[in-house]
Formats: structure tokens, C-alpha cells, sequence
């Protein structure tokens, strides 16, 4: 009896963590360059049952595995390419490929994002609108004072006469699942390294990898699963009510 209350407890809480990992992905469909993660539960300790006689207890016979509650077991982000949009906007930049573009903060931290809507700031600096100035390939805080530009698809910036005013820094990592989101929405936990292996488009961006009609459908089977632990439950303390109130009597 109390080994179904904890099945169904843990399964409810864990379908409630998976409803925030799905809210989130919906809340950013429309986020440039947002990328979409998915919730991953397990069982946890499995036990193993075995048979034993009435009397001799010297001997037993196993049954079988059995676990006792269902919990999370990592949450994975999505790292497949979203689609390219185009904006008509120079200093809008998507990643073609796998990186990302780098962002160093007032803290002096970088954060990683694969966002790419930039702007000057008031020193001439390509930045993250309020959040930081952008790096370009050697790790430096890229200063184009202007934002009449042009680019290639390996990530140089021109003025309008041609000169070469540096060029943007893509960067990657061995190890993905080392990356985090923090408060803003950037990520963070390694280094990563530059690379020119990806494709830069001037005046595009990158959308969301959410696709809404997934999330809707598992939005709808994880409520489905919650409410019918939820009511599960109500009918196992209705029982425990009638072990302890009636029966306790005899």
C-alpha cells in the first residue's frame, strides 16, 4: 500500500518537471537561436523480490527486478540546426553548422549563445544588446564602429569602402552536455574553441528548434499521466482512511 504511494507521488513529480521542461521550450519557440531540451526520467533502485517458504526461511526463490519510484534522470538540450530567417538586418548573423557566438559580460565572464541579433553600443563595440560585447575569432571584444556593413559567410565584417573591420568568433566544444543555461539565457560551464568550420549569413537569424505541434502532444500525454496519478492517489488514501478508521476498530 505505502509502496503505491510512493510510485505515484514520485511519477507526479516527475511529470511536473517535465511540464516545466516542455513550458520552457514553448514559452521560447519564437527566441532566435533558442534550443529546445527534452526531459529523460528512470527508475530508481531496482530490488530484487524473491520467494521464501512459510516456515523454513533457509531458502528462497527469486521473482524478479522491481523498481520502486520514477525519477528524473537528466534534462538533454537539442542541439540540431534551426531554421535561417531572413531580416534584412547587417548586424543580424546566424550560424550555418555547429558553434556558437561568444559574449563577454560586464564581469569580464563569456557566455555562449547561438543568437545572433547584435548591435553597437555606445563605444563602437558589436554587442549583445545589454548583455555583453560579442568576440571575434582570437577571443577580443570586436569594435566595427559602424553598423554600414557587409559580411562573408566565414564571418568578416567590411566597411562600405572594403576594409576589414575584423571578424566574428564561432566557437565549440568537445562536449556539449558540459553546457548549461544560466539566468539570461546564455549558456555557460566550459571554454569553448574557435572554429571555422561554420557558415555565417549576414541579415539572417536563426529560429527556435521548438516545433509547437511535438510540445503540444507531449504537453497533452504528460497532463494525461499527472492527473491520472493524482487521481490514483485520491483512491489510495481513500483507502488508507477506511484501514485506519473501520478496520482499526476490530
Amino acid at each position: 500500500m505505502f509502496k503505491g504511494f510512493y510510485n505515484l507521488t514520485s511519477g507526479m513529480l516527475t511529470q511536473r518537471q517535465k511540464l516545466n521542461s516542455i513550458s520552457n521550450n514553448m514559452i521560447n519557440i519564437t527566441t532566435p537561436g533558442f534550443k529546445g531540451s527534452h526531459h529523460i526520467a528512470s527508475t530508481f533502485q531496482d530490488v530484487l523480490y524473491s520467494r521464501v517458504g512459510n516456515l523454513d526461511k533457509s531458502g528462497y526463490t527469486p521473482i524478479g527486478n522491481q523498481s520502486y519510484i520514477l525519477a528524473t534522470d537528466e534534462i538533454v538540450t537539442d542541439y540540431t540546426q534551426g531554421a535561417l530567417e531572413e531580416t534584412g538586418i547587417p548586424l543580424d548573423i546566424a550560424i550555418d553548422g555547429e558553434g556558437f557566438f561568444a559574449i563577454r559580460n560586464g564581469a569580464g565572464e563569456t557566455m555562449y549563445t547561438r543568437a545572433g541579433s547584435f548591435s553597437l553600443d555606445e563605444e563602437g563595440y558589436l554587442c549583445y544588446s545589454g548583455f555583453g560585447r560579442v568576440l571575434d575569432d582570437t577571443g577580443n571584444e570586436m569594435r566595427i564602429m559602424t553598423d554600414k556593413v557587409t559580411g562573408d559567410t566565414k564571418g568578416r565584417i567590411y566597411a562600405a569602402n572594403g576594409m576589414q573591420l575584423g571578424r566574428v568568433g564561432v566557437y565549440t566544444f568537445e562536449d556539449t552536455a558540459q553546457l548549461s543555461y544560466n539566468e539570461q539565457g546564455f549558456l555557460v560551464g566550459a571554454e569553448g574553441t574557435p572554429t571555422d568550420a561554420a557558415t555565417l549569413h549576414f541579415g539572417y537569424l536563426e529560429r527556435s528548434n521548438v516545433d509547437m505541434v511535438s510540445q503540444m502532444t507531449e504537453m497533452l500525454s504528460t497532463q494525461r499521466a499527472f492527473q491520472s496519478a493524482a487521481q490514483v492517489t485520491g483512491i489510495y488514501d481513500k483507502m488508507m482512511d477506511k484501514i485506519t478508521t473501520e478496520l482499526g476498530r476490530l
